[in-house]
C-alpha cells in the first residue's frame, strides 16, 4: 500500500512538472495573436448578432404594420365590393326604368303617328281651306284658321267649320284615351265694335268655347276629356305685319296628346 502511494505521488509530481514546462517566446507570441484573432472574430459575431436582432425587431415591426395595412384595405374592399355591388343593382333597376319609359315613348309616338295620319286623311278636303295637321312635342296639333271656323270679328261657328269640327270629331270619338285641349289665338290687331267681346283675351277666350261647345255638344265628345284656353296674340305662328301673316295667327288649335298615365306611374315610383 505504501509503495502504491509513493507512486500515484511521483506521478502527480511528473504531471506537475510538465505543466510548468517554459513556453518559448515565439510560441506564446503565437498564442496571444490568435487569442486577439478570436477575440476579434468574437466582436464581429457579436456585432453581426446585435445587428440581426435589430433587423428582426425591425421586420417583426413592417410585418405588423403590414398585416395592419392589410386588415384595413381588406376592411376598406369588403366595404367598397357592397357599395360596387349596391350600385349596381341600383344601375341595373335604372336601365329596367328607363327601357320601361323608352318603351312607353315608343309606343306614344306610334300612337301620334297613327293619330296624325288618320285626322289628314279625315280632314283632308279642308286643308286647301287652312287646315293644318302636325306634330309637335309628341302631340298633334290641328290648326284651323279663323276663316274656316268663324265670319269675321264674329264667336259663332259657320256651316264650313261644322263640318270640319264634325269629321274631327268622327275621328276622336274613336280614340277615348286622347286628351283634348282648344286653344283659341288671335292676331295684334286691336278689337273695335265688337260689343260684349273687349278685347283680344276675351276673343280666342270665347272661340275656344264655342268649338269646345260643339264638340261636346253637338258632336258628344266626352267633355272631361277636353280644356279651352284664350291664348291671345301672344303665341303667333309669324311676327311679320303681312296679311298672311295676320291670317296665320289667327286661328284654332286643338292639341290631342295620348294619355300617358302608365308612364306618369312608372315616374313617380
Amino acid at each position: 500500500m505504501k509503495f502504491r502511494h509513493v507512486f500515484f505521488a511521483a506521478v502527480l509530481v511528473a504531471a506537475e512538472l510538465q505543466s510548468c514546462v517554459v513556453m518559448s517566446p515565439k510560441k506564446h507570441k503565437a498564442l496571444l495573436a490568435e487569442r486577439d484573432s478570436l477575440s476579434a472574430r468574437t466582436a464581429t459575431l457579436e456585432n453581426q448578432v446585435a445587428g440581426l436582432v435589430a433587423d428582426t425587431a425591425r421586420i417583426r415591426q413592417e410585418l405588423a404594420q403590414l398585416r395592419s395595412n392589410y386588415a384595413s384595405l381588406n376592411s376598406n374592399y369588403n366595404a367598397s365590393s357592397s357599395k360596387v355591388t349596391q350600385l349596381s343593382s341600383d344601375l341595373q333597376k335604372r336601365e329596367a326604368r328607363l327601357k320601361e319609359v323608352e318603351e312607353i315613348l315608343r309606343k306614344r309616338d306610334e300612337a301620334t303617328n297613327a293619330l296624325k295620319e288618320k285626322l289628314q286623311k279625315a280632314l283632308l278636303g279642308f286643308q286647301q281651306s287652312g287646315l293644318t295637321v302636325d306634330i309637335r312635342n309628341g302631340k298633334v296639333y290641328v290648326s284651323l284658321t279663323d276663316k274656316l271656323l268663324f265670319p269675321s270679328g264674329s264667336i259663332v261657328i259657320d256651316e264650313k267649320g261644322k263640318q270640319a269640327l264634325k269629321q274631327l270629331a268622327a275621328v276622336l270619338n274613336k280614340e277615348p284615351d286622347i286628351n283634348i285641349a282648344v286653344e283659341g289665338h288671335t292676331d295684334n290687331k286691336k278689337i273695335k265694335n265688337l260689343g260684349q267681346i273687349k278685347d283680344n283675351w276675351d276673343l280666342s277666350v270665347l272661340r275656344a268655347t264655342s268649338v269646345t261647345r260643339y264638340l261636346t255638344e253637338t258632336e258628344n265628345v266626352d267633355p272631361h276629356r277636353l280644356t279651352a284656353t284664350g291664348k291671345g296674340e301672344f303665341q303667333p305662328i309669324d311676327t311679320s305685319e303681312t296679311p298672311e301673316a295676320l291670317s296665320k295667327n289667327r286661328r284654332i288649335e286643338i292639341v290631342l296628346s295620348p294619355r300617358l298615365d302608365e308612364l306618369y306611374n312608372l315616374i313617380s315610383k
